[in-house]
């Protein structure tokens, strides 16, 4: 996972063309642009979009295997939750067709049936706030829900830009 300005996109440039291209969409999108999905390459398409920020994301987390994911908000705000996809339990198996499988973490009630004896750490999440200038790369291995309230409910605007990683 990348976190980090879109003025310094530079610096993550040099880890693909497509990528490149990628960030580059970001950082001359407006946020008038009309919603939709624009192809950029063969590879590389953004998705344009419109929502409202909640408290819980129902899904859980999520990961791809055929794309990285660049989030990027045009307008609002919002909480990203990201964890490594081997810290999380699988809810639903990956879609090939949808290009995501679906994942929770251990909850208060799993906790009772882990033993005393092993020496496992109980995985948090890291939580990133997605917000005009701030973009977030996720890779195959980064379990992410975005889509939750930073402080309270809002309507956000947010590009997501999908490269094809395989």
């Amino acid at each position: 996972m990348i976190y980090d300005k879109i003025d310094n996109l530079e610096t993550y440039a040099g880890i693909s063309e497509d990528i490149r291209i990628g960030l580059e969409f970001l950082r001359d999108a407006r946020p008038d642009m009309a919603n939709g999905v624009y192809q950029l390459n063969p590879r590389v398409k953004a998705i344009v979009s419109e929502y409202e920020t909640k408290p819980q994301n129902e899904n859980g987390f999520e990961a791809h295997r055929q794309y990285i994911d660049i989030q990027y908000t045009l307008k609002g705000q919002e909480r990203v939750a990201c964890l490594p996809i081997e810290k999380l339990t699988e809810t639903k198996p990956y879609s090939e067709e949808g290009d995501c499988a679906l994942y929770s973490a251990v909850t208060i009630h799993q906790l009772s049936s882990i033993s005393h004896h092993t020496s496992s750490i109980i995985p948090h999440p890291s939580y990133l706030i997605l917000q005009p200038g701030y973009f977030a790369i996720f890779f195959p291995q980064d379990g992410h829900m975005p889509g939750l309230c930073a402080t309270t409910s809002e309507p956000v605007k947010k590009v997501v830009v999908k490269v094809r990683c395989c």
